[in-house]
């Protein structure tokens, strides 16, 4: 047996140290994790993906924490993915384990993971995907993938999860304006999340209304809900979790076909994320060590070429259509 067969299998045998340590070399970018991850892809795709996503200071950690709780309490496991701001010293999150979730921490029931954004923009790294895909075959009833707040542009979270939570509280004016821009058209539930703070109301109202206006309604079609939590004060979330699992139910109607619809997406958006991260990482390496880079960067410098054109040069010369 190989080492990347013996690795998956203990995985597989639930033994949650070699599965960190998996989950770190995939975040790292060793070339044998990945070979560990194609054993374990076949057994995926059982667990339900949910994504949280929002602005920064909408209480996002703090509702993650309630749902753990909830599903904890009706016998189901967890896995956590818990997208952080990179540190500009150590190139890691900054927002570790030890500090998110802390009273999680010892429930054998429960995996947590932190990654670093590591400059990626969107709301997922690159190897949150797979980080999901561990977590799976570990046989992980519930997947909870919370994204570092950047506004309107983190909407990859839709492609990766199954049911998405868009996360605002009352008093953020510009942030109900992202939602408009954005954010509304990928999420399945609204939470208006501090709902004990003046203001809940109007901006669960307006949260309404702005769904009726854009919202088709197309029989057959899921309509976005709009829920009002206190997951610091633990109110709200047992009425959220009623409209998790009524959307869950929903993808498994007619013989699971907005499930289907719903994982194809996920996986040509996965498929397509791996392929420009392996055209990439290949094309710089190409260029690097034929020392054709620094060429290119001078010849920019000079004016005698544009990044435009050695770009589509570049590419041409990997699509086979010309020379370097």
């Amino acid at each position: 047996m190989d080492k990347a067969q013996e690795k998956a299998e203990r995985i597989l045998a639930g033994e949650v140290r070699v599965a960190a340590r998996l989950m770190r070399d995939l975040d790292d970018g060793v070339p044998e994790a990945r070979e560990v991850l194609k054993l374990l892809y076949p057994r995926s795709g059982k667990a339900h993906v949910i994504g949280i996503t929002g602005s920064p200071g909408v209480g996002k950690s703090t509702l993650t924490d309630r749902l753990i709780q909830h599903l904890r309490e009706t016998g189901k496991t967890v896995g956590v993915v818990a997208v952080d701001p990179t540190s500009p010293f150590s190139g890691g999150a900054i927002l570790g384990d030890r500090i998110r979730m802390q009273r999680h921490a010892l429930d054998e029931g429960v995996f947590i993971r932190s990654l670093a954004t590591r400059g990626h923009f969107g709301g997922l790294t690159a190897s949150a995907r797979a980080i999901i895909t561990v977590l799976d075959a570990m046989g992980k009833d519930y997947i909870l993938v919370e994204t570092v707040g950047v506004g309107q542009d983190e909407v990859e979270i839709a492609a990766a999860a199954y049911t998405t939570l868009v996360v605002t509280v009352p008093g953020l004016g510009d942030d109900i304006q992202a939602l408009k821009a954005g954010l509304l058209e990928v999420a399945d539930l609204l939470v208006v999340n501090k709902a004990d703070k003046d203001g809940a109301e109007r901006t669960y109202q307006d949260l309404l209304l702005m769904l009726d206006l854009r919202t088709i309604k197309t029989p057959g079609t899921w309509q976005p809900r709009v829920y009002q939590t206190s997951a610091k004060e633990n109110q709200g979330i047992t009425e959220l979790m009623e409209g998790i699992r009524a959307h869950q139910e929903f993808l498994h109607q007619d013989g699971g076909r907005a499930l289907a619809t719903t994982r194809a997406e996920r996986l040509r958006q996965e498929f397509l994320e791996l392929l420009k991260e392996g055209v990439f990482s290949r094309l710089v390496e190409q260029i690097t060590q034929s020392g054709r880079l620094e060429a290119i960067v001078q010849d920019i410098l000079a004016r005698r070429s544009d990044p435009y054109s050695a770009v589509e040069t570049v590419v041409a010369a990997a699509l086979g259509k010309s020379e370097v």
